[in-house]
């Protein structure tokens, strides 16, 4: 009994924490999407988009800019699927503002669960 549950923790277990991985990407690729409602919504309510200097927080507390309305998420600033902060920058790279996470390994790059996630790209 005890060598048939091992053979299938063999054969399930690296199935398993392989969706447990593309799960994470999902969660932080939806994140970054809550993000981008609420940033739109408060280049409505300002004009622009937060600065890079006043960060994803404007999207909390107001930054001391005219008309806003926030705040424009309703459970905080979340970390990123691996517990980092998502990362902000404006005017960005990719266009008006650039917002990603550098995915599991933390780094620039990377494939697999190390994948950058961004919302210049399409997600997992």
């Amino acid at each position: 009994m005890l060598i048939i549950l091992s053979l299938l923790a063999a054969l399930v277990g690296p199935r398993l924490f392989s969706k447990l991985g593309k799960g994470r990407q999902v969660a932080a690729a939806a994140q970054i999407k809550l993000f981008e409602q609420a940033l739109d919504q408060y280049r409505l309510d300002v004009g622009n988009y937060p600065t890079t200097e006043q960060g994803l927080n404007a999207l909390l507390v107001n930054p001391g800019v005219n008309n806003w309305d926030g705040p424009y998420l309703k459970k905080g600033l979340p970390d990123d699927s691996w517990g980092r902060p998502y990362l902000y920058q404006c005017p960005g790279s990719h266009g008006e503002y650039d917002l990603w996470s550098y995915g599991r390994d933390g780094a620039p790059g990377g494939e697999g669960e190390d994948k950058d996630i961004t919302s210049w790209e399409k997600g997992p």
